[in-house]
């Protein structure tokens, strides 16, 4: 069986004159900003141009664009071989769909119909489910496909919080710094988001703490001093905390180490180069911090890959809805925004 697999990732500039319209799509999205059409789209136009010079000095950080596109493009030819070798009966091709710029779901969606799937299996490069990123990229796919009159059978993987080998692939990029380190404070810092979408029932946070937690217990230290924490912020509401920010500020204060793991973000873009990297180390200096490491993003770490592998892979066996499937996670009741109650 011909299968299709669709990556979704946010995307980001190609160039420093593309800034502006990447957040333009960006404030655009009503998963962002949920207003009717006509107040969205002046109010995505002012946002996106007052914050562009601020964004391109972030992307000249970077060489002028974002990285986003290549690295996933790197996991994504990783993924397919994977699959192609560990399940010989079906045959695999994957896609990278991004919600912010190209590709756009418009674009693939015409790729995806020429090969011809039987079957197409919507994952999510987001471990952890927000309607904001995950939710956003998956309701684009499927209006796209309804406004293109394409049916197929479609799959959802919609989040693997706890997935075993995705939780393997973070012990082990932590180990790598933390083995024989003395003094430290690690850090995982997420995303924030607005408290009041969490309030609305987003299962983000939830998920994340689980996330968290699963790979606290499998590091299985004794006395390991860490805190989960968010970064990000911006806007007047009130965000969801600890801030990373107001974490590093006091350990660097107490002389600790400072040990960051970026643990929802699984490649390498400017909230991971540039306000981790840089932003971040220099407020930690700033502040006393006598050294401050950060653990990579996933990227194309052989267990990440593989545990991509296996959630298709082993995706027929759920016990949930034949379309969508949550891997051994279950986000409680109150979180009414999880696609899986």
């Amino acid at each position: 069986m011909k299968k299709a697999v669709i990556l979704f990732n946010l995307g980001g500039p190609d160039r420093l004159e593309n800034v502006e319209p990447f957040l333009f799509n960006l404030f655009y999205d009503p998963a962002i900003l949920n207003l009717p059409k006509f107040l969205r789209y002046p109010l995505a136009k002012l946002i996106s141009k007052r914050r562009a010079p601020i964004a391109k000095k972030i992307y000249q950080e970077l060489g002028g664009s974002s990285p986003i596109l290549k690295l996933t493009n790197d996991q994504s030819n990783l993924l397919e071989k994977m699959l192609n070798h560990q399940d010989k009966k079906n045959q695999y091709k994957c896609f990278i769909v991004m919600r912010c710029w190209n590709p756009r779901a418009s674009k693939v969606i015409s790729d995806v119909k020429a090969y011809k799937p039987e079957e197409v299996i919507l994952l999510p490069l987001y471990p952890q489910y927000s309607a904001a990123t995950s939710g956003s990229s998956i309701k684009e796919w499927n209006d796209i496909c309804k406004k293109n009159k394409y049916s197929v059978k479609t799959s959802t993987i919609c989040c693997y919080p706890t997935e075993e080998l995705f939780i393997k692939s973070h012990v082990q990029e932590i180990k790598k710094i933390i083995n024989n380190l003395d003094n430290y404070k690690l850090v995982f810092s997420a995303h924030g988001l607005p408290e009041k979408n969490i309030k609305k029932g987003d299962p983000y946070q939830w998920q994340v703490e689980q996330s968290v937690s699963k790979i606290v217990e499998s590091l299985n230290l004794s006395n390991l001093d860490w805190i989960l924490s968010y970064q990000s912020r911006v806007g007047p509401l009130k965000w969801i905390g600890p801030s990373t920010e107001d974490i590093i500020i006091e350990n660097s204060k107490l002389k600790k180490k400072i040990v960051l793991v970026p643990i929802a973000f699984v490649s390498e873009h400017s909230e991971t180069l540039v306000e981790l990297d840089i932003e971040y180390k220099e407020l930690a200096k700033k502040n006393g911090c006598i050294d401050y490491m950060r653990v990579p993003a996933l990227g194309t770490n052989t267990d990440f890959i593989g545990s991509l592998s296996s959630l298709i892979i082993k995706k027929d066996e759920n016990k949930f809805s034949e379309n969508l499937y949550p891997p051994k996670i279950q986000c409680p009741n109150q979180f009414s925004k999880c696609p899986c109650l």
